[in-house]
């Protein structure tokens, strides 16, 4: 017979960037304690709101099964020691309750221990504690004189089976057959006999359990609200995600922005509504910001929420002022008047001032543009004035507008439009969904940047440790890795980060070098990206430790070529036979290290599948011209194709191992040679499969 377990936690608001991970984390755990106690769980499903994590288990068997377990003991007629040793051992009182069997090699004792399975209500009053003792809240809490630790005060916990109360206690808790709805709408607590009844009874008390579901009712309420007013709600995701976590009973409303501030940039409006208030924004019939915005309340009003929509539109109006005055203030001052003013912000104790980094950012620009034919007027102007918004008032106001800002008031103060794109996009991309900059400039200065910090902090001995990174290299260096690999940049990185190395005050210490340690954690970073991509890591490892190009998009195109070549039939049997070739010499070498390779000689060619591999061999070499670069590898790729049928022959006909010493040596450095005509452009030892 099957069962099903329900268990909720109720508690004070969960932070709605915890409740998905929570929910993930308490079907885990509680799942895997279910299986190792031998219930294995059937169908799961869980639930979360700001104030409630809840997990359903369905098809739970009643008890464990029985178990039989046997034990081996000693030999019959064994000493007495021995005997009762093994009778505690087992739990049993005397030698009739073992079995004597005979094993082939002699008559042994058995204890045959039957342990009957335990009820599944007394599994979980003990099992269902340690699991929730053991989820891994990011930050957590006690109150009042409770040990009891969690991630908000915990206020109650209802766990049923089968129908029945699961008493087990947690901290200072007993669970119970009861919860409670709404807050505010439907407080007082009600009893639950199954999870159908508490998924009914929950959202009759106006609260919906399933995140999915309140996610999909605010968007199509915001969006049907708007459409009543000709309007469209601006796609956001993560929003969605974030506002579905702080209501259990969503409530869609539309308020008004007043008229004098639409006139401040539209970023402005929507970071204000969105980051600070959780507004949705709203776009008019031309795709332009409208005046009005969605607000999801988690409460029923009498009055239909006007008073709601009156007290957000104060609090907007009261931010919007502020940022609509320091719009106003700002651009009376020009952008470029406030860089004396970085020099006064620290951008590292080791790495000087804001002001020392823009300087290096913008020589470092400058080789750049040299490099890829951008404009470097334009290049060197947009790199000085990259973090002139960081001192303005609105930047001061909104960090999430920076570089934003600073286009607005380039372009004001008359500035090139490449330079006003420039200084918006050069701390792009700031994550897997950020775009990249396209235009030569912006791919200049973002590139800079990027570089300088990455080269100042692996100056100083700051490099990401395990899953620290306080400085977010990672993701600066999967900046640079994108930016050249989307815009098809071949641009080598040594000659770069010497060049960025030298500009910095600080020194390394003694002995390191910091160009090849930015290099390999670049080739690190190129592997977890390529691999999310589905390319083949250990193809980028073999590729890169046989020349240690420091061409990104050259590295990219030969894994590709390289992968590709090795999916299909030649390339797979290569691979085989360069293994068998390489264990072959490798063995040989080790029962001869002084067995002297080297020069294949034709006198000792004696079978014709040995003399035709040593012709493709030849001809491979005449290849090998021009195989550094992507075109030339392609090449040698093909040429190296033409080398299966030659090795399938030789391995089919020829004996390696040859009575005649000559003949050995000379056929040992053929397979040599086959190995090595491929570790020419790639290591393949490092292939994988």
């Amino acid at each position: 017979m099957i069962g099903e377990l329900l268990l909720e936690l109720h508690s004070e608001e969960i932070p709605a960037r915890m409740q998905q991970r929570a929910a993930e984390d308490l079907r885990r755990l509680v799942c895997e304690a279910l299986a190792k106690a031998g219930l294995n769980p059937g169908e799961t499903e869980s639930y979360v709101t700001p104030r409630r994590l809840a997990l359903a288990v369905k098809g739970l068997p009643r008890a464990q099964a029985d178990l039989r377990e046997e034990k081996k003991g000693p030999r019959v007629g064994s000493p007495d020691a021995a005997v009762q040793g093994f009778l505690r051992g087992a739990g049993l009182q005397s030698l009739e309750q073992c079995e004597k069997r005979d094993t082939g090699k002699g008559e042994f004792w058995f204890a045959v221990i039957d342990r009957p399975g335990r009820p599944t209500v007394d599994v979980l009053q003990t099992l269902l504690p340690e699991a929730l003792a053991q989820l891994p809240w990011p930050k957590s809490m006690r109150w009042a004189d409770h040990p009891l630790r969690w991630v908000r005060p915990l206020h109650s916990i209802l766990c049923l089976f089968e129908g029945q109360p699961v008493p087990f206690t947690f901290g200072h808790l007993t669970a119970g057959d009861s919860t409670a709805g709404h807050r505010f709408m439907a407080p007082k607590r009600f009893a639950v006999r199954d999870t159908s009844d508490w998924l009914r009874s929950l959202r009759g008390a106006y609260v919906e359990p399933d995140f999915a579901t309140r996610r999909a009712t605010i968007l199509k309420d915001a969006a049907f609200a708007a459409e009543n007013e000709g309007l469209t709600l601006v796609d956001d995701p993560g929003l969605a995600d974030e506002v579905a976590g702080l209501v259990e009973q969503p409530v869609v409303l539309l308020g008004s922005i007043p008229t004098e501030f639409m006139a401040v940039p539209r970023e402005v409006l929507t970071t204000a509504m969105r980051t600070h208030q959780k507004y949705f924004a709203l776009n008019d019939a031309e795709g332009r910001l409208a005046s009005r915005f969605v607000i999801v309340a988690n409460t029923l009003t009498n009055d239909g929420g006007k008073q709601v929509v009156a007290g957000n539109e104060r609090v907007l109006a009261a931010r919007l002022s502020d940022a609509k005055f320091f719009w106003d203030q700002d651009r009376r001052q020009r952008l470029d008047s406030r860089l004396p003013l970085l020099k006064d912000i620290v951008f590292h104790a080791k790495l000087g001032t804001l002001a020392e980094k823009v300087s290096r950012v913008e020589r470092l620009a400058f080789e750049l543009a040299q490099q890829i034919g951008a404009d470097t007027k334009q290049t060197r102007r947009a790199a000085a004035l990259a973090k002139a918004d960081l001192v303005t008032g609105m930047v001061g106001e909104f960090p999430e507008l920076q570089g934003i800002m600073g286009r607005y008031y380039a372009l004001e103060d008359g500035e090139p439009q490449a330079v006003a794109e420039a200084i918006a996009q050069h701390y792009a991309p700031q994550g897997p969904n950020d775009g990249c900059p396209t235009d030569a400039v912006a791919i200049c200065v973002a590139l800079a940047d990027k570089i300088d910090t990455l080269a100042g902090f692996f100056a100083i001995d700051e490099k990401p440790t395990g899953s620290k990174d306080p400085f977010a290299l990672r993701r600066a260096a999967l900046g640079v890795i994108r930016i050249l690999l989307e815009n098809n940049i071949a641009l080598p990185l040594r000659p770069l980060f010497t060049s960025a190395l030298s500009m910095q005050s600080a020194v390394s210490e003694a002995g390191r070098d910091v160009a090849e340690e930015l290099l390999r954690f670049f080739v690190d970073r190129l592997k977890v990206h390529l691999r999310e991509k589905g390319v083949r890591h250990d193809v980028i490892t073999a590729v890169f430790a046989k020349s240690a190009d420091d061409d990104l998009l050259r590295v990219v195109t030969k894994a590709e070529a390289l992968s590709g070549f090795l999916a299909g039939q030649d390339g797979a049997n290569l691979l085989t036979a360069y293994r068998r070739a390489n264990n072959i010499v490798r063995a040989e070498m080790k029962k001869t290290p002084d067995l002297p390779l080297g020069e294949i000689a034709n006198s000792f060619l004696a079978e014709l599948e040995e003399k035709a591999l040593a012709a493709c061999l030849t001809e491979i070499g005449h290849a090998r011209s021009g195989a550094d670069d992507a075109a030339g590898f392609a090449k040698y790729l093909a040429a190296l194709a033409l080398m299966r049928q030659p090795v399938d022959a030789f391995f089919e006909r020829v004996t390696v191992n040859s009575d005649d010493a000559a003949l050995r040596r000379n056929r040992l450095s053929l397979l040599a040679a086959v190995a090595g005509s491929m570790d020419r452009i790639a290591d393949f030892s490092q292939i994988e499969g």
